[in-house]
């Protein structure tokens, strides 16, 4: 079994969540599931640097603020590997600016701002429902975005 340590960026607003896309090259999480930006924290990198790089990889934003919020483990089994992930939520402010996918064949291939009501549990992966359930309960929320989805 594998263990992993993965930052998580929730970032919710105008009733809205950010969520990216897990292509083919997802490690961890089924192909084609809305997920959170975030991922595995580097050996020596601190998680707040993890949120940051993550965050311009996927969704070709920067972080302004950062605070952790909760931290979940989970298993799961992808391409014969088992793995055992834990993962730190961060409740995030972003700055403005366009989305885009910045780094090519990596496990994101599109990112978008989605509806927080109405989301469908079963098209998003078991992080991004822990995060709504967050959202929902506490009622967090970050800095309006520069382009929602209409």
């Amino acid at each position: 079994m594998r263990s992993r340590v993965s930052a998580y960026a929730i970032a919710a607003t105008q009733g809205q969540l950010l969520l990216t896309q897990l292509s083919d090259a997802s490690p961890v999480f089924a192909p084609g599931l809305w997920h959170l930006p975030g991922g595995g924290i580097d050996p020596g990198e601190q998680p707040r640097e993890t949120l940051e790089r993550e965050l311009y990889e996927e969704t070709g934003l920067e972080l302004f603020d950062a605070r952790l919020v909760d931290a979940r483990t989970y298993t799961a089994c992808r391409l014969g590997v088992s793995w055992n992930l834990v993962g730190l939520f961060y409740i995030v402010e972003l700055k403005p600016g366009p989305l885009v996918v910045t780094k090519a064949d990596d496990s994101t291939c599109a990112v978008t701002w989605m509806p927080l009501y109405g989301l469908e549990e079963s098209v998003l992966s078991p992080a991004a429902i822990d995060a709504l359930g967050m959202i929902r309960r506490e009622g967090y929320t970050s800095c309006p975005p520069s382009e929602p989805s209409r």
